[in-house]
């Protein structure tokens, strides 16, 4: 046994001269200054403070004479670009936002052919950009997505969006490499531009042009903690991007990337990050003798552990990560990041009054925040690092999805550790859950026109996630709570799943994992089908309404306030179509026979039909889709989704 403790001490004792020895190496290395920070420049032009690789003075650090810009009288900014000069307004991380050439005076639109650059391999027209279209013939090209966006006129005042708007990222009407004339075949006669950034409904009025480097120039331009990564629509363009843990521009030449942590509750930077290491030696002899004590307490917290063994899957919640990953998705993200005490205020301290809803994908609480704005609070739990990655990243999926059926995604909370908070915009109409169980204010039933609308918005914006974004975005836990309802009693689809587990083995598809949650969904909203016609969410509502419905008594479960039996014919039978296709829903929903787009084309043509509802606006499915073929599929004849 002796010699096995000396040979232990001896071990742990090298053990503790390598680690510090590292240590000390590590801290000296962080200690040594950039020494390419002394050939930036940092210049300024007016009030613009020009990032890398951006440049006046040509002796400064840059990739290419590409970024070359000019200040004249030492206030307006001008990216050259051929013949023409692009006065610079703003700048962000992947472009900059550029002005009309030759823009003197405050003009709400400009001539179609006024803005001809096509891109080339360092500048390309960001997809980011919305358009507004003045006096089109032919409004097909418009697009209503646009209409929750405010655009600033010339003159900075805030009047809504235009008439027309049609943001660059459809690619129906525009593609990139085209010019803005393209326009004029829907007679258009001039366009004004404005950058929409993901997260914000605020445009930036302007054009936004993203940089980026030839790739077959891009060896070496990378610093280390950095990796490459394509630009979007500079062809063959790429940019460097900073590991996660680190902050900078990514560029060798240029500052290159910093380490970033938390320490002391506060984000520190470079050597702040790691602690000074004094007395060398001193701690090596400590060690040292200290060693045959941690070796005899460790076997003791062995033979503990042997003894009473920890119970599998426990979660401290005291817990913290590393915060690597939300250090990376504050300096990367574009949503509002919220602080937890705004949200604490606002949810009255996440009190039991205040809660919405508490199911499988968390839980939502209802809020108003301290400008009065009506907020949903979904909380999120994570048990470690990886789960809240995988939240973090689907936050920036789904910030990027603008519908008017989505309920829109205010921001985020990420000071709670494992508890990343969801900001939702809440309308003042409360949720689909409310009004059919008269609950919260609600003491009007929804008619059967209302129901009807909104299954089919739920149906078709369901369809849009799930086949028309890459990769597909599925609820994971529909249910009328989760359906906010807006003034016009439209629907607005809140508490997506974020957290999705996987099935077990790691060697399955992708592709079987979509159809296990494309499923999922199918199956849920046949449920909340019965809901909306029931106005009940009995445990057994499936099992006594497929009972009912095959026994011809389907009348015995339609909810009282809709007055079946007082309904002329018309209306029964629409409420027998939509009950069958619930049951089908259940039926065959769940071994993929029935897609979602088939509900949604079957909701559609019946909200169509609706002969009492002629004069209202239904779902309309061309502010749903931008896919054409898809579009074509769910708005042809519903016969074929009858499953035998």
């Amino acid at each position: 046994m002796l010699p096995l403790y000396l040979a232990s001490f001896l071990l742990l004792g090298l053990f503790n001269c390598l680690s510090i020895s590292h240590s000390l190496h590590e801290h000296q290395k962080l200690e040594q200054p950039n020494l390419l920070h002394n050939q930036l420049c940092h210049e300024k032009c007016g009030q613009l403070q020009l990032p890398f690789p951006f440049h006046l003075n040509k002796s400064c650090s840059s990739v290419s004479d590409a970024f070359h810009l000019s200040c004249l009288n030492s206030t307006a900014l001008f990216l050259n670009i051929g013949s023409e000069s692009y006065r610079v307004l703003e700048f962000f991380s992947d472009g900059l936002l550029v002005d009309f050439p030759g823009s003197s005076s405050c003009r709400q639109y400009n001539d179609l052919n006024s803005f001809d650059f096509l891109g080339n391999d360092h500048f390309g027209v960001s997809v980011e950009n919305v358009i507004g279209l003045y006096d089109c013939e032919d409004s097909s090209l418009c697009k209503t997505e646009c209409e929750t966006n405010d655009l600033p006129g010339c003159d900075g005042n805030v009047n809504g969006s235009p008439a027309c708007c049609y943001p660059l990222s459809d690619h129906s009407v525009w593609h990139l490499g085209e010019k803005f004339s393209v326009f004029s075949k829907f007679g258009c006669r001039g366009f004004s531009s404005w950058v929409v950034q993901r997260g914000s409904n605020l445009g930036k009025r302007g054009v936004k042009l993203e940089w980026a480097v030839p790739r077959n120039s891009s060896k070496g331009v990378c610093a280390s903690n950095a990796y490459i990564t394509n630009a979007t629509v500079v062809e063959a363009g790429v940019r460097c991007i900073c590991e996660d843990g680190f902050l900078g521009d990514g560029f060798a030449t240029g500052e290159g990337c910093i380490k970033s942590c938390i320490k002391d509750r506060k984000e520190a930077y470079g050597n702040d990050c790691l602690k000074k290491k004094r007395g060398g030696k001193k701690l090596v002899i400590l060690a040292g003798v200290l060693a045959p004590v941690f070796i005899i307490a460790s076997l003791i917290a062995l033979l503990c552990l042997l003894k009473y063994p920890a119970k599998p899957g426990t979660f401290d919640p005291a817990q913290k990560p590393d915060f690597q990953s939300t250090i990376s998705f504050r300096k990367a993200s574009r949503t509002r990041l919220f602080t937890y005490h705004e949200l604490e205020e606002a949810t009255k301290g996440f009190e039991e009054g205040q809660k919405l809803l508490s199911g499988n994908n968390g839980t939502i609480f209802a809020g108003v925040l301290g400008d009065g704005s009506h907020i949903a609070v979904h909380k999120v739990e994570c048990e470690n690092e990886k789960d809240l990655i995988q939240v973090l990243s689907q936050i920036e999926v789904l910030s990027a999805v603008l519908h008017r059926n989505i309920a829109r995604l205010l921001g985020c909370c990420i000071d709670l550790a494992y508890t990343p908070l969801l900001v939702y915009e809440y309308p003042a109409n409360s949720t689909l859950e409310e009004h059919l169980h008269q609950r919260g204010g609600q003491n009007v039933a929804l008619d059967w026109y209302k129901r009807l609308s909104i299954a089919a918005e739920t149906a078709s914006v369901l369809a849009f996630l799930q086949y028309e974004i890459s990769p597909p975005i599925f609820h994971c836990d529909l249910k009328p709570a989760y359906i906010f309802i807006d003034e016009n009693f439209s629907s607005k689809v809140a508490g997506f799943g974020l957290l999705i587990t996987s099935l077990g083995d790691g060697s399955q598809s992708h592709n079987h994992e979509d159809s296990r949650f494309h499923k999922n969904d199918v199956y849920a909203f046949g449920v909340m089908l019965l809901e909306i016609i029931a106005g009940s969410n009995c445990l057994d509502l499936p099992t006594v309404a497929l009972q009912k419905i095959r026994s011809g008594k389907l009348e015995e479960i339609v909810d009282p306030h809709l007055y079946y039996h007082e309904q002329p014919s018309y209306r029964r039978e629409q409420i027998e179509i939509v009950a069958d296709l619930a049951m089908r829903c259940l039926l065959f929903g769940g071994d993929g026979k029935l897609g979602m787009y088939d509900v949604a084309r079957e909701l559609v043509h019946i909200r169509r039909d609706s002969s009492d509802g002629g004069s209202k606006r239904g779902p309309a499915l061309e502010e749903t889709f931008s896919n054409s073929s898809l579009l074509q599929m769910i708005s042809m004849s519903p016969d074929s989704t009858y499953v035998p």
